[in-house]
């Protein structure tokens, strides 16, 4: 049995073909009678939309590229959650590309979805030597680059949490309690340097700056394991531990425990992004919430005023975090 057509449901809804076409693009110039009779015949009959017969027409595929830098990443799904509800509301939809993977198997890591011809494109997380390839990119289709600090082309938006102001809450948190020796487990990249930079100007206008260190890692559970081993085994062993994630801060907890130690009686932890393992009851992180359902609905905002009027220039927004205070962090023993 052939699929019905649109010229099935205009004679289902006794208007012309035109008709169908004007109610099924949004337009609002039909009369309701007319839009709701048009769209009971194609709820009856069970017609969808050629999506790619429309897109030709239309020079559109109304999809909207998305770009992650690493999909283990748990803080992009509430990025993600936020750019989708006003994409889709816009009636957009995303098409998800794994940039980690693309680069492993030699291609430019946003290839995929421009030769899938997407509408526009948004980039989640950090990508190494990303600002020429998003240049030449945004020469064709808007562009918009979320969760990250690092250098953009003109044209490119930007959004962003505030990292300096996430870091200083959390180790203004750590000395309110009466923390002194506070440690700093680093990431990489330019949040990663941000939040590093930001703790350490804390500390130091606490008059602390001998007191802070700070432990370089690579933003995973193991990483956050090794570098905790290595900062509570210290004759002088700090008491508390700032991760610069959610993820390097469960790999603390796993070293404090294995240590003999009691979080937070013997050492605090505090994590970063307010992820959905931050919120596990046996875990119950005190965190940074960075704001990532805001961030993900600015930047469709921002891709979503690109259409509207491009060539504009590119603007930068950085969401407001806040401090979520669970159970990892009390005054020191």
């Amino acid at each position: 049995m052939r699929p019905p057509t649109i010229r099935d449901v205009a004679e289902r809804a006794g208007v012309s073909k035109s008709l169908v076409s004007l109610v099924l693009r949004g337009s609002d110039q039909v009369r309701p009678e007319k839009r709701e009779a048009v769209l009971r015949a194609a709820q009856e009959l069970g017609y969808r939309p050629n999506a790619a017969a429309r897109s030709l027409s239309e020079q559109r595929t109304r999809t909207v590229g998305v770009l992650l830098n690493d999909l283990r990443n748990p803080w992009f799904v509430e990025l993600l959650d936020g750019l989708n509800s006003l994409l889709h509301a816009g009636g957009l939809q995303m098409l998800l590309a794994d940039a980690r993977l693309n680069r492993r198997t030699g291609q430019d890591p946003a290839d995929p979805l421009l030769d899938l011809r997407v509408d526009g494109l948004v980039v989640v997380g950090t990508l190494p030597g990303q600002a020429g390839a998003l240049g030449a990119v945004a020469e064709r289709m808007p562009v918009v680059l979320a969760g990250a600090r690092e250098p953009v082309p003109p044209g490119v938006d930007q959004v962003a949490g505030d990292d300096e102001q996430g870091a200083r809450l959390v180790t203004e948190h750590l000395i309110g309690l009466g923390h002194r020796r506070i440690a700093h487990l680093a990431g990489y990249g330019a949040v990663g340097e941000l939040r590093r930079r930001s703790f350490e100007a804390t500390m130091r206008a606490h008059g602390l700056a001998d007191r802070a260190v700070v432990e370089t890692g690579d933003m995973t559970e193991e990483g956050g394991y090794r570098a905790t081993v290595r900062l509570l085994s210290r004759p002088e062993r700090p008491t508390a531990v700032f991760a610069v994630n959610d993820i390097t801060c469960v790999g603390a907890l796993s070293a404090a425990e294995e240590l003999g130690l009691r979080v937070p009686h013997d050492v605090s932890v505090v994590g970063y992004d307010n992820t959905s393992i931050s919120r596990l009851r046996h875990l119950w992180l005190t965190t940074v919430d960075n704001a990532g359902h805001e961030v993900g609905r600015r930047a469709a905002r921002f891709l979503l005023d690109r259409f509207e009027r491009p060539g504009t220039e590119g603007r930068l927004h950085l969401a407001a975090p806040t401090l979520e205070i669970r159970g990892t962090t009390a005054r020191p023993s």
